[in-house]
């Protein structure tokens, strides 16, 4: 099914924010020697965080329920490998609050899941 143009819209928008989030984490977690390559959001980032940010971006690329979801993590439809989910929850624990200073209009349309 194809979405429509305001679907479109908040896909592009959730992928960038997830890509924001796992660069923030990055960002004050890896040596700036690791950061070698580009995130979705074209922030730079370690080969380990573009292993995470790459699967993010597919899950919300293939996630049906874009239309009615608030958060993955309220979504009856887990999407994410187990361990993957782990990984993304603990960059998005560690980056969430810190969000609100780098990137806060995006963190707060994620927060309240528009």
């Amino acid at each position: 099914m194809e979405d429509t143009p305001e679907i479109e819209r908040r896909r592009a928008r959730e992928e960038r924010t997830v890509s924001q989030m796992i660069a923030l984490y990055c960002a004050e977690n890896h040596s700036d020697r690791r950061r070698g390559e580009t995130a979705f959001c074209g922030e730079r980032i370690c080969s380990e965080c573009k292993i995470i940010d790459d699967y993010a971006v597919l899950r919300t690329r293939r996630c049906r329920k874009m239309d009615v979801k608030t958060s993955c993590d309220e979504c009856e439809n887990h999407c994410y490998k187990p361990e993957e989910r782990e990984r993304i929850r603990s960059v998005m624990r560690y980056s969430g609050p810190r969000m609100l200073k780098t990137h806060p209009i995006a963190a707060i349309r994620h927060l309240l899941g528009r």
